[in-house]
């Protein structure tokens, strides 16, 4: 049974919503099972870089310690709900070996460094530190090998994360192949993980699927094959812990809107 652990962090965000990550992790927490459910308090402060490329670098790390505790806590997989996704650090380090393989299901790659970032935010380098690379002081060590990551739903790279995906041969999968269950569960087989850990971005869904996100980009996936794939690939390896991050809604009116979509995924998951 799946525990579920809301972090409501805006702080690795570039957008000019990143405070309406907080609206998006209450709403969501308002429709999880409150008896398998933490609620993490968000860091107060904006936080500070450290002399880093990493903007807001002492709140992060924050608020991965209270993650990697909340998720170390209990025996079942975690979902942590974000918040941004630069949560997914802490959720992925508690749970980290060399038998686990990395599923990122997301518009974007997230494998900038902070040299390479245009932004300096950090949901845009999370896998990079993942992977073990990037800022010292916030990334996993040792790192998920390259060969254990799988793209899915990818459409916008930066010139950083295209060199490091072709220099590593990351798998990358298309939104148009999610549309065959297998396709995804294959991958992640072919890396020879024994375990899977999953995260889902929401703008890795079509613009016309899901309203409540900061960074849309166009021709995404379709809820219906995102949930497909995760249950088909649940069916081939188990679930080490997954996290579904990014949703700003533009008022919390507004989320009513979006929370169906949101809770299949989360059912995929559980």
């Amino acid at each position: 049974m799946a525990r579920f652990i809301v972090a409501p962090q805006w702080q690795g965000s570039s957008s000019s919503r990143a405070m309406q990550l907080i609206d998006g992790a209450e709403a969501i927490a308002g429709d999880l099972p409150r008896a398998s459910t933490t609620v993490l308090d968000a860091v107060p402060e904006a936080g500070d870089a450290h002399a880093t490329g990493v903007h807001r670098l002492s709140a992060l790390m924050r608020m991965r310690e209270r993650i990697e505790d909340a998720v170390r806590a209990g025996s079942e997989p975690a979902i942590v709900v974000g918040g941004d996704c630069g949560v997914a650090l802490g959720s992925v380090s508690a749970v980290a070996g060399d038998d686990l393989a990395v599923v990122w299901i997301d518009a974007h790659a997230d494998l900038n460094t902070p040299v390479s970032s245009p932004s300096g935010a950090f949901h845009g380098m999370v896998l990079r530190a993942i992977a073990g690379e990037g800022e010292d002081l916030h990334r996993l060590e040792p790192g998920i090998a390259p060969a254990r990551i799988v793209l899915a739903g990818t459409r916008a790279l930066d010139a950083e994360e295209r060199r490091f995906i072709e220099e590593h041969g990351v798998r990358v999968i298309a939104p148009a192949d999610l549309a065959d269950p297998e396709v995804l569960a294959e991958a992640v087989v072919a890396t020879g993980a024994s375990r899977v850990y999953v995260h889902i971005d929401l703008d890795v869904l079509d613009p016309a699927e899901v309203t409540g996100v900061a960074l849309p980009e166009p021709f995404g996936a379709q809820t219906a094959e995102v949930v497909a794939s995760v249950r088909r690939l649940r069916e081939r390896l188990p679930l080490a812990g997954a996290t579904l991050t990014e949703f700003s809604p533009s008022s919390p009116a507004a989320s009513v809107d979006d929370l169906g979509t949101i809770l299949r995924l989360i059912g995929a998951l559980a």
